[in-house]
C-alpha cells in the first residue's frame, strides 16, 4: 500500500509539472483562437498517441468498458473543468488563476469523506475555510478590483476534485490510460459540439475576454500556433495519464497536497513568458490557501470507512 500511494505522489507531481505547461501555450493563442478550437485540435494530436499507449497497457478491447457511462460522465466534468479554466487564463494573470485554482486539494480532501467514504480529521475540514479566506483575500472585496473570471477559475477546482475523486472509485476496474482516453474523446467531441452551436446561433463576438475566447469563431491558424495548439496534444496526453494514475493508485486525501508543487510552475510560465508579476493580494491569498493545504497533509491518516 505504501508503495501504491508513493507512486501515486510521485504521479501526480510530474502530472501537475507537464499540465502546467498547458497554460502559457494556450494563453498564447487566446487572443486569436476560440478555446473550443484549441481543445479540438489537442485532442486531435493527442488521439494516436492515446490509442497506441492503450494497445500496449490493457490492450484496445478494454475501451468497450462496462463502466462507459461513469467513464464519460468522468470525462465529461473534467471537459467542463478544463473549458472554464482555460476561459479563465484568458482574462486573468496567470498567477492569479492557479492560486484560485488549488482550492482544488482542499475540495478533495473535504469531499473524499462523503464520497470515497475515507475518514477526513476534522484538521482538514477546518483547513478548507483558511484556504477560502486566502480566496477572499485574492477577491479583494470592496477593491473594485473583481474579475468575474476568477469565479470559473474557482468552478474549474470544484469540477476538477470530483473528477479525480471518481478517478479513485473508477481505479478497482479501470485503467489510467482508459480514463485518460475518455477524457481525450469527450474534449473532442464536446469542443465540436459547442463550436458547432455558437456558430448555428450567430454568437461571434462578447465583451469580455474569457467569453471572447468561448465564442470566437473557428480560423485557419498560422503554422507557428498550430504549433503550439499540437504541442498542448503532447502535453495533455501525458498529463491525463499521470494525473488519472495518481488518483488510480492513491487515497485521495493523500495525493492531493501534492497538487500544490504546480504554485512553483504556472507563475514562473507567466514571469518568463508574460512578464507577469504577482500582486501582493494574490501572494498572501495563495499562501493561505498552500499553507492550508499543507497543514491537511498533516492530519490524520485516512482510512476507509467500513460499508
Amino acid at each position: 500500500m505504501q508503495n501504491r500511494t508513493t507512486l501515486g505522489i510521485v504521479s501526480l507531481c510530474f502530472g501537475v509539472l507537464v499540465f502546467s505547461l498547458q497554460d502559457p501555450l494556450i494563453k498564447a493563442v487566446s487572443s486569436g483562437y476560440p478555446v473550443t478550437e484549441v481543445m479540438a485540435i489537442r485532442s486531435i494530436v493527442a488521439l494516436p498517441i492515446l490509442l497506441v499507449v492503450v494497445h500496449m497497457d490493457v490492450g484496445l478491447g478494454a475501451l468497450l468498458s462496462r463502466r462507459f457511462g461513469l467513464l464519460t460522465l468522468r470525462a465529461t466534468i473534467l471537459f467542463s473543468s478544463y473549458t472554464v479554466y482555460y476561459l479563465a487564463i484568458a482574462a486573468l494573470p496567470l498567477a492569479d488563476a492557479i492560486a484560485l485554482y488549488f482550492m482544488a486539494p482542499l475540495f478533495i480532501m473535504a469531499l473524499a469523506g462523503p464520497y470515497l467514504g475515507e475518514r477526513v480529521a476534522w484538521q482538514t475540514l477546518a483547513t478548507v475555510l483558511v484556504g477560502l479566506a486566502g480566496v477572499l483575500v485574492m477577491f479583494r472585496p470592496g477593491a473594485g478590483l473583481f474579475d468575474w473570471a476568477a469565479l470559473l477559475s474557482l468552478a474549474s477546482a470544484a469540477l476538477y476534485a470530483l473528477s479525480q475523486l471518481m478517478a479513485r472509485k473508477l481505479g478497482d476496474t479501470e485503467s489510467s490510460t482508459i480514463m485518460a482516453f475518455y477524457q481525450n474523446a469527450v474534449y473532442l467531441v464536446g469542443a465540436a459540439l459547442a463550436a458547432g452551436l455558437f456558430a448555428a446561433a450567430g454568437i461571434e463576438n462578447a465583451a469580455h475576454p474569457s467569453l471572447q475566447f468561448l465564442v470566437r469563431p473557428w480560423v485557419w491558424p498560422a503554422t507557428n500556433d498550430f504549433l503550439i495548439m499540437g504541442a498542448c496534444g503532447l502535453v495533455a496526453s501525458a498529463g491525463m495519464i499521470l494525473l488519472s494514475q495518481a488518483y488510480r493508485l492513491a487515497p485521495a486525501n493523500s495525493v492531493a497536497t501534492f497538487e500544490y508543487t504546480g504554485i512553483l510552475w504556472t507563475p514562473l510560465w507567466g514571469f518568463l513568458f508574460f512578464a507577469e508579476m504577482p500582486r501582493e493580494t494574490t501572494v498572501v491569498g495563495a499562501a493561505l490557501i498552500v499553507g492550508a493545504g499543507l497543514f491537511a497533509l498533516n492530519a490524520r491518516p485516512a482510512s476507509r470507512v467500513a460499508a
